[in-house]
């Protein structure tokens, strides 16, 4: 029996998730969450449990509120490179969860890239 299009992202969301794990070497994970409507994005610290910043396509501030493009995911990408700066974060780890890297994904981590993130 085939398996289903949720099956399969959970097992891609999974393979993934370990293989960084494995490299993770300390630190902090940029994980990713894509919806239809908008996109978000978290820095978290696995070894405290803790997340050290975040931004989503649902803040004011953005300008991109009801939109998910890839001009709002740059601007998203932007934004958490900017807060990790200001948590003291520089050296992440990219989970793109179960999604390809591609498009929107694409656009969030290059801007993260360019705002100074590295990974």
């Amino acid at each position: 029996m085939a398996l289903s299009t949720r099956d399969l992202f959970q097992k891609r969301r999974l393979r993934n998730r370990n293989k960084l794990r494995a490299m993770a070497n300390g630190r902090p994970r940029l994980s990713v969450h894509r919806s239809n409507k908008n996109i978000s994005v978290q820095l978290i610290d696995d070894a405290k449990g803790v997340t050290l910043a975040s931004a989503s396509s649902l803040e004011k501030d953005l300008g991109v509120v009801g939109k998910n493009n890839v001009e709002a995911a740059s601007k998203v990408g932007a934004a958490i490179a900017e807060r990790a700066k200001k948590a003291g974060v520089e050296d992440v780890y990219f989970d793109r969860g179960g999604f390809l890297f591609h498009g929107r994904i694409k656009a969030l981590a290059d801007a993260a890239r360019e705002g100074g993130l590295k990974f």
